[in-house]
């Protein structure tokens, strides 16, 4: 159906091998039979958790993030390791970083966040039924949570104060799912 569009892999070449990322360089054949080449982080994709509190707060976290270097407002979030199922990493994850487990999962939708130069993708889920406990950070990760009304955390949006894509999208899913407009 897409053959008009699509463009196929000739050769492929590791340019990165990192702890974290790795960067590929492949040559591929242009719908018109033309070879160009592409560039792309390869990344194992990720989990983004919506954690919604009895009272209605959502539950984020302040980070800084090396490359942009500031501190960001985020939803939980971790990178999935090899086989792991998306929901277990988004389990693990809530509790490594904030101490919360959740009794209700929701698989809200998937996104891929740079469609250009990575094929990471990420894991959206809805968390309910909190209970507070103690978080279990990685070594060398440094993070605090903090709560915000859903009003709060879509005013930050407006005013440039969250930028993460990830939570800016999640927000969004919130404040529908909130309203009763889409289910999960």
């Amino acid at each position: 159906m897409d053959s008009h569009l699509n463009e196929t892999k000739v050769d492929s070449v590791q340019v990165y091998d990192g702890h974290f990322l790795k960067v590929q360089k492949d040559t591929i054949r242009l719908p018109d039979g033309k070879t160009s080449t592409r560039e792309y982080i390869d990344h194992p994709g990720a989990v983004v958790i919506l954690p919604l509190l009895e009272d209605g707060r959502i539950l984020l976290e302040r980070q800084f993030r090396y490359p942009q270097g500031r501190v960001f407002i985020e939803f939980p979030a971790g990178k999935i390791d090899p086989g792991e199922d998306p929901l277990v990493c988004a389990k693990r994850e809530l509790k490594e970083e904030t101490g919360y487990t959740a009794t209700d999962w929701r698989y809200v939708c998937t996104i891929h966040n740079a469609i250009a130069y990575s094929n990471e993708h990420l894991e959206i889920f809805l968390a309910r039924g909190l209970i507070e406990g103690e978080a279990e950070l990685d070594d060398g990760e440094f993070l605090e949570t903090v709560t915000a009304s859903q009003a709060e955390l879509l005013q930050w949006v407006r005013e440039g104060k969250v930028t993460d894509v990830k939570t800016v999208i999640g927000t969004f899913w919130l404040e529908k799912i909130l309203a009763g407009s889409w289910s999960v």
